[in-house]
């Protein structure tokens, strides 16, 4: 790269009000090559479309790209990526620092061998287990029902239908907050329920997936199996982040939440899904804090019903 002839486009919106402070508001973009956006709308962004600005929004054009950005940066400038924007509440003061978006270049899975596939951070779940069904690689199907990207289903260990990332994950691509790429075997993640023991800052670019030899009709009839289920049982048509508790040992925390009597249960523009308990959704009005209070609220009434404190599944991030 060369810092004297850079190639950034450097993008400030006119929504200046929400973006978090608190973080230098001037970036060095010498020699970056991705896209770099200040005080960016996170709302569209994210399933729930609630919440403030990016302070800075970058999106790299490629590993490099990232890897020169995050080198170069401030190290006391926080960093976080963002996927699909799924499983996520920003808050209404937005994030400071910055947040990372893998585009298209992240988003691309190829067959390694027989049974293994070399996905990118920013590929979805869909298209994983898709190419997976082309290859005639099963026991990667559940991937088709965790609504995110390759990046944030490693991060959490997503998981559902009885299996989860660490059941099927060889490795994965890392770049560290200082900028350095490093290759992480699934055995150094640390991986439990929905947890695992990935650096601060650090993001996913591509990870390795392995399943088994299968029927490309039976890998379908499962998928569309599961793709059923989700349609009946959640309200995938709202503006909701998916599942928001964890379920805790020995119990559902769907159930825990309708015993609790929150089936239905508003604060403002948020609701608990009549649906399905374990999900809030949007009904068109709700703010980021309506939202985390009607969460908050839940947690409370389990606690005093059954004596069960709910573990948040969603993350919040940003500032109230």
């Amino acid at each position: 790269m060369t810092s004297s002839t850079p190639s950034v486009r450097v993008e400030r919106s006119r929504d200046t009000g929400s973006a978090a402070q608190g973080v230098s508001t001037s970036l060095d973009t010498n020699g970056v090559r991705g896209k770099l956006t200040q005080n960016a709308p996170l709302a569209p962004l994210v399933w729930f479309k609630s919440g403030g600005a990016a302070q800075w929004l970058f999106e790299p054009k490629d590993a490099d790209d990232l890897c020169a950005f995050l080198r170069d940066l401030d190290p006391a400038v926080p960093v976080m990526a963002l996927g699909l924007g799924s499983n996520l509440i920003v808050r209404d003061g937005g994030v400071p620092g910055v947040v990372v978006r893998l585009g298209k270049a992240f988003a691309k899975v190829a067959r390694v061998d027989g049974v293994t596939l070399d996905c990118g951070g920013g590929a979805s779940g869909i298209l994983v287990s898709s190419t997976a069904r082309d290859a005639g690689i099963a026991g990667l199907e559940f991937l088709r029902s965790i609504p995110g990207t390759v990046g944030g289903f490693c991060r959490m260990n997503g998981g559902a239908y009885g299996s989860e990332v660490k059941d099927v994950m060889v490795d994965c691509d890392v770049v560290l907050r200082s900028g350095e790429r490093v290759t992480l075997p699934v055995a150094d993640l640390g991986y439990t329920y929905r947890h695992s023991e990935l650096p601060e800052g650090a993001i996913v670019i591509g990870a390795r997936f392995r399943g088994r030899p299968g029927d490309a009709q039976a890998i379908q009839a499962e998928m569309d199996r599961i793709s059923a289920a989700r349609e009946a049982s959640q309200p995938l048509r709202s503006k909701t982040g998916g599942s928001t508790f964890k379920n805790p040992d020995g119990a559902k925390a769907w159930e825990l939440v309708d015993r609790a009597g929150c089936r239905g249960l508003t604060v403002g523009g948020a609701q608990v899904s009549e649906k399905h308990t374990n999900f809030l959704i949007n009904t068109g009005t709700a703010s980021s804090a309506d939202i985390e209070a009607l969460g908050e609220e839940v947690r409370r009434r389990v606690k005093e019903q059954s004596g069960v404190e709910l573990q948040w599944e969603i993350q919040r991030v940003g500032k109230p």
